[in-house]
């Protein structure tokens, strides 16, 4: 295991006592320790089978659970096993925001990332009846979820994460649109807007958009300028991101008994209100026979039985995990989704020669991943026959859904007959951290970032530190052809790709997704508007349910850098003391010596007279994940014929560690 891979273990899923004792020696325990825990679903008799069953699936990180299943089962902490939830629909009251915003801080208190659909909240400006005030608006809201979100530590050491969405119809969109503008504001957020096929249609037309609330028409604007807004403010901060939220409940296998107005914070999961995102990922890359040869396949075989154990492994999860809230179990009992995908991807068409985004890799794409689909539906429905389909299955309901209707006749009939365990059943996660800890392998469908980079890893304190990591397939192709072999032309990166190339992918993989895909366009900075524009027209016009782009700016950091063109400092050296400061011109008048004992009495709390001037020095300090500097002044004073500090000062404009600093 690469040093990274064992840093990412140890710092996010390694089992460790209140103290900070590791209970888990080794991966082997980890995983371990998360099969005996999925196999506690299963009638006594059949647990011990099971458990077997699920640790062969995760041996050699063939199959990766997500996140918090591998930190959270089997600790017996009151964590989460589910990565991510859509929380309820906010009612347009104090009361119903401050109830939610407490759900929210419970949820995340678990571990769980949320997401959230503002649009329920009057916009700002409108009467509030009885209090003789205006509403401050959705996005003042948020502002309160951020700070909420920035104090709450979640569960282990994983980042809280939220997801926001405002309708296109929404008269606070332009605000919406324009909110993270503002370095350092709403950075615990991500933004996304609800686009209808309505207004597609009538930005199309260069028509007008009515912006209405509670069936009140506030005013109207050109659904082409507001859709430029939108463009604008992607392709220099790179959010909003854009959600097509008809498609995404048009094509929803449960469209007949929810309405989908969110997703969780990275988009692979549109879920309604109290949904759940439990995921799961197959690791392509150590799937492939004979890597580099002529002869190159997936074992598809193997793909087949891995996806059933996983299928098994996650519906089980849903009953043993434990859930922030009582509706979130609710929900998640009734409907029993799941969202089980694929990582490595990129690593698997380089073992089998395809270039990414290349015509041969599409071909190869669709049929893994509908080979991948097909298993995951007939193991749901022989689940269905061992344990009973979800609770809210309609038989005609069910089978009349558009991604229903695209499955083999053998699935189909089986649905039919007996039934099926989980509303849906497939999604495409980033898996960026369990594709570290899998030996780096790339990350869900997305091209290999770069073959060698830095990337800047999260520490429990808040800070970062920096790690150069290599790409699992080049490490394969060294040791298979020497450090000095020529790469070949289908090790291309995503650096080096078309946003042509990444949408023909995501394209194809949603045809074989019940749900949706978290994929992000990398595009150069000196890509023009227009170019960038059409990347979401062309995502559209394909049939994806999303579209999230990134175009490097000084506005947003980066988690990953490429070493060549983004160099980082790797030392900590300690900076040089300045020569010859310049000192005050100002005289430095000294308070009166005073007794340091009295009667016996050590005075150790007796405030100092503070003179007019004092000496000292400013330092500026980048933070880990904040876009603004802190500047901290530390003064001294001369007292008792000693210098000693004195006062302390910290100012930044980055107000996410205001809490911290106020409490000093």
């Amino acid at each position: 295991m690469s040093d990274i891979s064992r840093q990412i273990w140890d710092m996010k899923y390694r089992f460790k006592a209140a103290d900070g004792t590791p209970i888990d020696s080794e991966p082997g325990d980890t995983l371990a320790r998360v099969a005996l825990a999925a196999s506690q679903a299963e009638v006594p008799d059949l647990r011990a089978h099971w458990a077997g069953e699920f640790a062969g699936a995760l041996a050699g990180h063939k199959f990766l659970p997500a996140g918090r299943i591998l930190a959270g089962a089997g600790t017996e902490r009151n964590v989460t096993l589910f990565n991510c939830f859509v929380m309820g629909a906010i009612p347009d009251s104090m009361d119903g925001i401050f109830s939610h915003l407490r759900e929210a801080a419970l949820t995340l208190q678990q571990g769980g990332g949320i997401g959230y659909d503002f649009s329920t909240l009057r916009p700002q400006g409108a009467e509030v009846r009885g209090v003789g005030a205006d509403a401050s608006g959705p996005v003042s809201f948020m502002e309160v979820w951020d700070a909420m979100c920035r104090t709450i530590m979640s569960a282990g050491s994983r980042r809280g994460a939220m997801m926001a969405t405002l309708a296109c119809d929404h008269p606070d969109i332009e605000a919406f649109v324009d909110a993270k503008r503002t370095p350092g504001r709403l950075t615990m957020f991500n933004l996304s807007v609800l686009v209808s096929g309505a207004f597609m249609d009538a930005m199309k037309a260069d028509g007008e958009w009515p912006l209405t609330f509670g069936g009140r028409v506030y005013r109207t604007v050109r659904a082409r300028g507001l859709w430029d807004r939108i463009m604008r403010s992607t392709y220099e901060t790179a959010e909003p991101g854009v959600i097509f939220i008809d498609r995404i409940n048009a094509e929803n296998n449960l469209a007949y008994c929810e309405t989908i107005r969110a997703t969780n914070p990275c988009g692979e999961q549109p879920l309604p209100p109290y949904g759940a995102c439990l995921l799961g990922s197959i690791n392509l890359a150590r799937l492939v026979k004979q890597p580099f040869e002529d002869d190159a396949a997936l074992d598809e075989a193997e793909l087949a039985r891995l996806t059933r154990t996983a299928v098994r492994l996650l519906d089980n999860v849903i009953d043993v995990s434990r859930f922030p809230l009582l509706e979130q179990r609710a929900e998640a009992m009734a409907k029993r989704r799941i969202g089980l995908g694929v990582t490595g991807l990129a690593d698997a068409l380089i073992f089998c020669r395809a270039r990414y985004g290349a015509p041969e890799s599409m071909g190869l794409i669709e049929r893994w991943l509908s080979r991948l689909r097909d298993a995951a539906y007939r193991a749901s429905v022989e689940l269905a026959k061992e344990k009973g389909a979800f609770p809210l299955f309609d038989r005609d309901e069910y089978l009349a859904r558009p991604n229903i209707q695209l499955l083999p006749q053998d699935i189909r009939d089986g649905i039919a007959a007996h039934g099926i365990r989980n509303g849906l059943l497939t999604s495409i996660a980033p898996t960026g951290t369990i594709s570290l800890f899998a030996g780096n392998v790339s990350s869900g469908i997305e091209p290999v970032f770069a073959y060698s980079h830095t990337r800047k890893v999260l520490k429990p304190d808040g800070s970062s530190s920096s790690a150069e990591v290599e790409d699992f397939a080049l490490r394969a192709f060294r040791a298979r052809f020497g450090a000095d072999a020529a790469l070949p032309d289908y090790f291309v990166s995503a650096q080096t790709l078309s946003a042509d190339d990444h949408l023909a992918v995501q394209a194809v993989a949603q045809k074989c997704v019940d749900s949706s895909i978290s994929k992000t366009i990398n595009v150069p900075r000196d890509i023009s508007f227009e170019a960038f524009e059409n990347i979401y027209l062309n995502a559209y016009a394909l049939g994806c349910k999303g579209c999230t782009t990134y175009r490097p700016s000084a506005v947003r950091g980066a988690v990953l850098e490429v070493r060549d063109e983004l160099p980082v400092q790797t030392g900590g050296a300690i900076p040089a003391p300045i020569e010859n400061p310049i000192e005050p011109s100002l005289p430095l008048p000294l308070p009166p010596p005073r007794p340091r004992q009295e009667g016996g009495v050590v005075y150790m709390t007796q405030p100092l007279d503070r003179p007019e001037v004092l000496l000292g020095q400013t330092y500026k300090i980048k933070w880990a994940d904040s876009d603004h500097a802190f500047y901290i002044t530390i003064n001294d004073i001369q007292a008792d014929g000693r210098r000693r500090p004195f006062e302390i000062f910290i100012n930044s404009k980055n107000m996410e560690a205001y809490a911290w600093t106020l409490g000093l």
